[in-house]
């Protein structure tokens, strides 16, 4: 059995679906991670964001990271799904579920995902703001050799 479910999808995300697939009898523990579009960003009110994906390579680099997981949390199950296209506030951008036999390593298990799905997903973010303006935020970089000062906001880390 597949212990990893990577998805990109326009469709909304469904939590019980992803808690469904790393459930199994030798799970003791699950986390899940639900990211959500908060209504606003350094002091702009924000009504959407607009995910922009490289679904291919999205799908590759999550299941890379998953799998890394996988390496230093022995055990564990993994379903990763992200939104592309158009949310309001409240709409659900990222989903994540671990499950392993003991608790900790689901934490840490799913912190990792998320801190390098942020790292080193192809996904792009346009915000839009209630006074009608839009701006991208920094986001990845295709080229592999881009620092992450580069690309980075700084408020990653």
């Amino acid at each position: 059995m597949e212990n990893i479910c990577i998805q990109i999808t326009d469709q909304p995300l469904n939590i019980e679906t992803a808690c469904s697939f790393v459930d199994s009898a030798g799970a003791g523990a699950s986390n899940l991670f639900v990211g959500r579009v908060r209504n606003n960003h350094e002091g702009n009110d924000v009504t959407g964001i607009t995910y922009d994906i490289h679904a291919g390579l999205a799908e590759k680099v999550l299941r890379d990271i998953c799998t890394e997981a996988e390496g230093l949390w022995p055990e564990t199950r993994y379903y990763v799904a992200h939104y592309t296209g158009e949310l309001p506030v409240g709409g659900i951008s990222v989903v994540i579920a671990v499950s392993a036999p003991h608790r900790a390593e689901t934490f840490e298990a799913c912190r990792y995902v998320i801190e390098e799905l942020k790292l080193r997903a192809p996904v792009w973010k346009q915000e839009h703001y209630t006074d009608g303006r839009s701006d991208w935020l920094p986001g990845h970089s295709l080229k592999e050799d881009v620092a992450v000062n580069d690309v980075c906001c700084g408020k990653c880390s």
